[in-house]
């Protein structure tokens, strides 16, 4: 299947939701996105004459992997975006489970990138002070025997991306993942690897590590604890979607932020960057 053709969507109107467009909206697919490790089609949605492109991951497409068990790559992803609308920072675009062409997969929107506002997340800087606005990630090599600093912006967007995937144990938080939408929104997709019971958060969004955590931040986490409690509404929603233990250890992972009132840091026992980091 070729790369797929940009098709602008038409505007998602007030009549259904997005999600709610996902989720009842006839999937055709238009393409295939090359660069995926997993299939990742290109589709447009569409419901009595509204209409919207997403990304359509059948679960049949998803690859083996060594530490997640088979087949759970869009569940993990949908759990992410459960999370996501329990903080109420709209980090993950809208995702719904559902049959599509090639069997049940996860169904997200797609987002058109504002490119402007993504050349200034990343950036690589001589010498090795991040700079004012930036956060200090590594140094990376660049060619001929040269390294440059790797760093992030020093933005609120990233870091509440960064607690949310310190909360859903993001094992691959590349450059990539991160879209800039209309209306300054940041974005945050590819969550597949994700809600492990064991430690493996890699991430290029370090630069807090071991700050104190905003004010809203605590307050987003104290809302997630409560909503995570047996019986509260989003652990019988995740229930659905990954094991009981994931569940647990979630739970652990966000009292832990809140006991410590700190950023997570690298713990030495997993790589602490995705490669590639972009």
């Amino acid at each position: 299947m070729s790369a797929p053709e940009r098709i602008p969507p038409r505007s998602v109107t007030a009549t259904r939701t997005p999600a709610e467009l996902l989720a009842e909206g006839e999937l055709t697919v238009r393409g295939r996105i090359r660069e995926a490790s997993n299939a990742a089609l290109y589709c447009t949605v569409s419901y009595e004459g509204q209409e919207a492109a997403c990304i359509y991951k059948p679960v049949a497409g998803e690859r083996p992997l060594w530490d997640f068990p088979d087949g759970t790559l869009a569940e993990r992803e949908m759990a992410a975006y459960e999370v996501s609308e329990v903080t109420g920072w709209g980090l993950v675009p809208p995702t719904v489970l559902r049959e599509g062409p090639y069997g049940e997969g996860m169904c997200q929107l797609w987002i058109d990138v504002a490119a402007e506002d993504g050349d200034g997340l990343l950036a690589l800087v001589d010498g090795e002070e991040a700079g004012p606005g930036w956060k200090a990630i590594t140094l990376a090599e660049v060619g001929e025997g040269r390294t440059a600093l790797l760093v992030h912006a020093d933005d609120e967007r990233l870091r509440r991306l960064a607690v949310l995937d310190a909360v859903i144990n993001n094992a691959d938080r590349k450059g990539g993942h991160l879209l800039p939408g209309d209306e300054g929104r940041l974005y945050g997709i590819d969550h597949g690897v994700t809600f492990n019971a064991e430690n493996k958060l890699r991430t290029l969004l370090w630069g807090w590590a071991g700050e104190p955590l905003t004010p809203e931040a605590v307050e987003v986490l104290t809302g997630l604890k409560d909503a995570l409690a047996e019986g509260g509404t989003l652990a019988v929603r995740l229930a659905e979607l990954v094991t009981g233990d994931e569940i647990e250890a979630t739970r652990v992972r966000v009292d832990a932020l809140l006991a410590s009132g700190k950023h997570p840091e690298p713990s030495g026992e997993w790589p602490a960057i995705p490669w590639p980091p972009v």
